[in-house]
C-alpha cells in the first residue's frame, strides 16, 4: 500500500506502522523535553529506537470520565498520551438532543453508541448536505465558562468556542463570533410525551384498522357449537410493531404472542403475527377499536399504529388504502396535531394521504408519534438537510456551568433544535495534532504533574469514591515509565486514599509494583489484568513489537499472583482469522501463571485505524490477509467496524458467538473466572495532610 500524500518520512525499525498518515489537527503547543530520552534497553525487550520523543502534557486535570457501557469503569488516569478531554466544543447538559429514533432527550443522557440524527460536516463539493445517522463516539464532562445563546424559537447554555451552522452561507460559526440578527439552522424541538394508556389503545387501534382483520360480533359464541370461528389477527412483515402490539395488549389484560405466519403466496418475505381466537380477549379488543378517545396520547398512538401498518417514507411520507374511513380519520387526527395530509383519491387502487411540507415536517411527525417501524424512519438519512432558519436574539453571559462534550461519526448533530458541530476529539493522537500512524508510537506525551492532579482531585470534597481505571486510552507501563515512574506515583496516592484501581497493561513491569499492588488488594482495591495477544514470539513481535514478550507477561502474571496480587489476563486484541484459535492456550498458560479470571475483547478498529490494519497484514501475513477481514466484516454485519455499544467489542452473528463460546469453555477448563473481583471503596479516606492539597 502506497505512503498517502504527506506521509514521506521513512520507517524507523521496529514499528507496528509502516505509514505516518496525517493527522486531522496540526496545530497544538506542544513542549519538547530534552530531559526525557529512552532508558537502556532491556536484553529481553526489543530495542528502542531513538527518535522517540517524550513530550511534556501540560494538562491541569488527570481523572478523565467516560459514559460507555462497554466499559466496567466510569474514571481513569492517564500518565502517558491522555489528551484528558482538552475539547471545549461543550454544550449544557440539558440540551434536547434528537436521537436516531426520533426521540428528543437531554445531552447529559447521551452514551457511547448512541445513535443521533446528524448531517454531512461539509458537502461533497458541488453537492448539498443530507441527513446522516450519527454515532456517538465520545462523551465528556466538564466544567467551563457557559454562554447562553437565544433565538426566537430555542435557547441553549453552551461555550464560547462551540460551532453553528448558519442558515443562508453555510457556514460553521462559534458562539463568540455570532450577534443577534444572524440566522442558523434549526429543527423545531419536540417534547418527550409519554407512551401512556391511550396512546397505547391509539396504537392497537391505528394498527389493526391498518391491516389487521377482526371477526367477532359481541355476544358470539365458542365456534365448537358450530358457530362461525371469531379471531384477531395482524400480520406483517416487520417484528417492530408486532411487539410493541404484545406487550401493549398485555398491558390491558391480555396474553398474545407473536408468532411467525404463512401468507401463502402474496409475499416471499417471512410474516409475522400477533392473533387471538379467544372469546374473552376478543371482547376486550372489541371494547378498545371502538373506544375512540379525545386525547392527544391517542391520536399520536393512532397514527403511529396506522403507519407502521400501512405508511411509506420515500421521496414523500405516505400513507395508503382501499378504504377511506380510516384515511379520512387519520386526516382528521393530523391536523389536530399541526400536520397537514393531502388525501388523493383513486377510483381504481388505494387511496394515499401525503404529508405537506419539508424533511422538517417528517422529522417532526416521527417525533411527535413515534412509529415502530426503524427501516421507515431510517428512510430520512441521505435525505437533503432542508430546514428553517431561526434568528438569534441574544447571547449573554451564563456564568461557569457543567456541560458536555460528544463525538459522533458524523461530526454533527442537532441540540436544542440547532444545528450544530460536535466537538474535534477523535483517535487520541490526532486530536492533538498527530497521526494514528507513526506519530502514536513515536511522540509520547507524559503527564508529569498526573500524581499531584490526582492526589488533588481525590482530595476533593467533591470526588466520589470510586473504581479508577490506570489507564483509560494507553498503556501506564510504557517504556519511559522506568525512568520516570509516573504510574508508581499514581499507584502511591490511590493507595495513601485506599481508592480502587484497575490496571490493564501489555507490559511485565507492572511487576515491579507489586509491593504497593499488594498493599492496595488488603482492602480490596485492586484488580490487575496482563493483556496477552498471542503466545507466538515471531507473531507478537510484528503484531507488537515494542510491547513485553508472552513469556515475560507470563512471568509477571505469576509475580504477581505470588504477591497476592489479584490478577488475571486479557486476551485481546483477538484477531479473526489469525489468532482466535490461541484462546484456549492463552488462557491455559495464564491459569498456569497464577492468573484468577479472564477477560476478552475482539479487535477494533475506529477511523484511520483500518487503513493501518490492513496495511499491517499486508506487509506480515498477506496470505490471511483476506481471510482476517472477511471474518471481521462477517462480525460487523458487512463492516470492518461497527461502533455500537454492546457490539464493538463482541461483535454479532454465529462467528461471533463461536469465539465467544471457545473463551468460555477454555476458562471453564482451566478454572478461571469470566468476571474479575468485585472491588471496594469500603476503606477510602482523605489522610490528613491531603487537606491541605485543597488550599495549594
Amino acid at each position: 500500500m502506497a505512503p498517502p500524500p504527506g506521509a514521506s518520512r521513512p520507517r524507523p525499525s521496529t514499528r507496528g506502522a509502516a505509514t505516518n498518515p496525517p493527522g486531522r489537527f496540526e496545530t497544538l503547543a506542544r513542549v519538547a523535553d530534552p530531559e526525557h530520552v529512552d532508558p537502556p534497553a532491556d536484553p529481553d525487550e526489543p530495542p528502542r529506537d531513538p527518535r522517540t520523543r517524550y513530550l511534556r502534557d501540560p494538562s491541569r486535570s488527570v481523572v478523565a470520565t467516560n459514559r460507555s457501557p462497554d466499559i466496567g469503569f466510569d474514571a481513569s488516569v492517564n500518565p502517558y498520551r491522555g489528551c484528558e478531554h482538552g475539547c471545549s466544543y461543550c454544550l449544557g447538559p440539558e440540551s434536547p438532543v434528537l436521537y436516531a429514533d426520533m426521540g428528543w432527550r437531554p445531552l447529559g443522557k447521551v452514551r457511547i453508541g448512541d445513535e443521533l440524527v446528524g448531517f454531512d460536516e461539509y458537502p461533497v463539493p458541488g453537492r448539498v448536505r443530507k441527513l446522516r445517522r450519527a454515532v456517538v463516539r465520545n462523551v465528556w464532562w466538564s466544567r467551563r465558562p457557559a454562554l447562553r445563546l437565544k433565538t426566537k424559537n430555542t435557547e441553549i447554555l453552551t461555550t464560547a468556542e462551540h460551532r453553528w451552522l448558519e442558515a443562508f452561507d453555510h457556514r460553521w460559526a462559534r458562539t463568540d463570533q455570532l450577534f443577534p440578527g444572524r440566522l442558523l439552522r434549526h429543527l423545531r424541538v419536540v417534547e418527550d410525551e409519554p407512551f401512556d394508556e391511550d396512546y397505547r389503545v391509539g396504537y392497537i387501534v391505528g394498527l389493526s384498522l391498518g391491516d389487521g382483520t377482526f371477526r367477532y360480533r359481541p355476544g358470539q359464541r365458542s365456534d365448537k357449537l358450530g358457530n362461525l370461528q371469531a379471531y384477531w389477527r395482524v400480520a406483517l412483515i416487520d417484528q417492530e410493531p408486532l411487539e410493541r402490539l404484545v406487550e401493549y395488549t398485555r398491558l390491558a389484560g391480555l396474553r398474545c404472542h407473536l408468532r411467525p405466519f404463512d401468507p401463502g403466496a402474496k409475499t416471499r418475505k417471512p410474516m409475522w403475527k400477533v392473533e387471538t381466537r379467544a372469546l374473552d380477549a376478543l371482547r376486550v379488543i372489541h371494547g378498545l377499536l371502538h373506544d375512540e378517545r379525545d386525547t392527544r396520547g391517542y391520536r399520536r398512538g393512532f397514527l403511529a399504529g396506522f403507519f407502521d401498518a400501512e405508511g411509506h417514507n420515500g421521496t414523500s411520507l405516505r400513507m395508503s388504502q382501499l378504504d377511506l374511513g380510516p384515511l379520512e380519520r387519520v386526516q382528521k387526527y393530523a391536523f389536530s396535531l399541526g400536520f397537514d395530509f393531502e388525501l388523493e383519491k383513486q377510483s381504481d387502487r388505494a387511496s394515499s394521504l401525503r404529508l405537506v411540507g419539508s424533511i422538517a415536517d417528517r422529522l417532526r411527525f416521527f417525533s411527535v408519534c413515534r412509529p415502530a417501524i426503524r427501516r421507515k424512519m431510517d428512510a430520512v438519512f441521505g435525505r437533503r438537510l432542508r430546514i428553517d432558519p431561526d434568528p438569534i436574539e441574544a447571547i449573554e453571559p451564563a456564568g461557569e456551568a457543567d456541560v458536555v462534550d460528544i463525538e459522533t461519526s458524523t461530526g454533527t448533530f442537532f441540540a436544542a433544535g440547532l444545528a450544530t458541530h460536535n466537538c474535534y476529539a477523535r483517535p487520541t493522537h490526532e486530536y492533538l495534532g498527530y497521526s494514528a500512524g507513526l506519530d502514536f508510537e513515536t511522540k509520547i506525551l507524559v503527564k508529569e504533574g498526573a500524581p499531584a492532579l490526582l492526589r488533588k482531585a481525590l482530595a476533593s470534597p467533591r470526588w466520589r469514591p470510586q473504581v479508577v481505571a490506570l489507564s483509560g486510552v494507553t498503556d501506564p507501563y510504557q517504556p519511559a515509565e522506568r525512568r520516570l515512574g509516573i504510574t508508581r506515583r499514581c499507584l502511591e496516592v490511590l493507595l495513601a486514599f485506599r481508592n480502587p484501581v484497575a490496571i490493564v497493561t501489555k507490559s511485565a513491569h507492572v511487576a515491579r509494583d507489586r509491593d504497593l499492588l499488594a498493599e492496595l488488594a488488603r482492602f480490596d482495591a485492586v484488580s490487575v489484568l496482563v493483556s496477552v495477544t498471542t503466545l507466538d514470539p515471531d507473531l507478537q513481535r510484528a503484531m507488537e513489537p515494542r510491547a513485553s514478550r508472552p513469556a515475560k507477561r507470563l512471568a509477571a502474571i505469576a509475580r504477581l499472583a505470588e504477591a497476592g496480587v489479584p490478577v488475571g489476563v486479557m486476551v485481546a486484541p483477538v484477531v479473526p482469522g489469525l489468532t482466535e484459535h490461541e484462546i484456549p492456550a492463552i488462557v491455559k498458560a495464564a491459569a498456569a501463571a497464577g492468573a484468577g479470571h479472564a477477560a476478552t475483547i475482539l479487535l477494533r478498529l475506529p477511523h484511520g485505524v483500518k487503513a493501518l490494519f490492513e496495511d499491517w497484514l499486508a506487509r506480515h501475513v498477506p496470505e490471511r490477509r483476506a481471510k482476517v477481514l472477511n471474518r471481521m466484516k462477517a462480525l460487523h454485519g458487512g463492516r470492518l467496524y461497527d461502533a455500537r455499544y454492546g457490539h464493538r467489542q463482541r461483535g454479532a452473528g454465529a462467528f461471533a458467538e463461536q469465539l465467544h463460546d471457545l473463551f468460555r469453555l477454555s476458562c471453564r477448563r482451566a478454572g478461571l473466572h469470566e468476571e474479575g473481583p468485585s472491588l471496594s471503596a469500603a476503606h477510602f479516606r482523605r489522610p490528613a495532610d491531603a487537606q491541605l492539597d485543597l488550599f495549594a
